[in-house]
């Protein structure tokens, strides 16, 4: 994809039975950054130059996006849990020599993020979550609002065959639809043509559907289990979020105390689309972090980004 720096390699692993689509570029300790919904790993284009100054960046797809594989979802949806899907990203980086890394997401790529760091702290250094709460905080705490600004993930879930049809028949407006509102001057056009190509696929379709619904179902039941045990992430966690999101609605420090021992937090100027509306903003808060050391005021490979705030790029 001509968005990522021409040093980028494109490639697909094996990873147990199915094959992760990725990008990877830059010299220096790991990060892995997992997109969100509707997208894929084009959405970090406009921070990845400045981080592959200082890291080696993998960029992947998760299953069911971009150009990973798609299985085809059993009745429970496990296969689109978020224990399997960061399963696949443990795997991932191991196949590229990579014990340990720090780990970077938003939207869904957080919450897999999220459940990647419980399952497997040993491999993760630091991790940072862009414009989420925890889900099982959000079905925890759904009224009228929430219902109303998430609304997909209530349609996404039913299992009547009807999100698929209606997506399908109308992929493209879909997908504009989700990326409207105050950041849809932010988008490049040809990183929305990408999200665009890969949601005619009706792999696709039907995969982030089940992702939605194994959100709904088995991941509660995982998060429940975690709860119940105590555990919290050890490792220093980031969490940014947009002023203009509906995360911004919660108490995110608070919600976040609970989760994670070592926390950091910052509002960010921007809507959910962090990294493609505000990505100077985001790399001052997240360069700093990925660090060695995290004292850094600011991460000398920042120094010199040139960066325009929700303009192509």
């Amino acid at each position: 994809m001509s968005l990522l720096p021409d040093t980028f390699t494109n490639r697909r692993v094996a990873v147990g039975d199915i094959q992760i689509n990725c990008a990877i570029g830059g010299d220096g300790p790991p990060v892995l950054l997992l997109h969100g919904y509707p997208e894929t790993h084009v959405m970090w284009h406009r921070i990845v130059p400045v981080l592959a100054r200082a890291h080696t960046v993998v960029l992947a797809d998760l299953r069911g996006y971009g150009d990973s594989d798609k299985p085809v979802a059993s009745p429970d949806v496990s296969e689109y849990s978020k224990r399997a899907m960061a399963a696949d990203q443990v795997t991932l980086m191991r196949a590229l020599g990579h014990e340990q890394f720090a780990l970077v997401g938003h939207d869904r790529g957080a919450r897999v993020g999220l459940r990647l760091a419980y399952d497997a702290p040993e491999a993760v250094t630091r991790f940072a979550a862009l414009d989420i709460v925890p889900t099982r905080h959000v079905y925890g705490h759904v009224d009228r609002r929430m219902a109303t600004a998430y609304y997909h993930w209530f349609f996404l879930i039913q299992r009547n065959g009807m999100p698929e049809r209606l997506l399908g028949a109308e992929s493209e407006a879909w997908v504009r639809s989700v990326t409207e509102g105050p950041a849809a001057t932010a988008f490049d056009p040809r990183a929305l043509a990408e999200y665009v190509r890969c949601f005619n696929d009706p792999a696709t379709v039907a995969a982030t559907c089940a992702d939605y619904r194994a959100a709904a179902g088995i991941d509660l039941e995982h998060d429940e289990e975690t709860a119940r045990t105590g555990q919290r992430l050890e490792c220093p966690t980031l969490v940014l979020w947009g002023e203009q999101s509906f995360v911004n609605t919660y108490d995110v420090p608070a919600v976040w105390a609970e989760y994670a021992a070592d926390l950091q937090t910052a509002r960010v100027r921007a809507a959910h689309f962090l990294a493609e509306e505000a990505p100077s903003e985001v790399l001052d808060r997240l360069a700093p972090f990925l660090h060695e050391d995290g004292t850094a005021a600011r991460h000398p490979a920042a120094e010199s980004a040139d960066l325009e705030e929700g303009s192509p790029s």
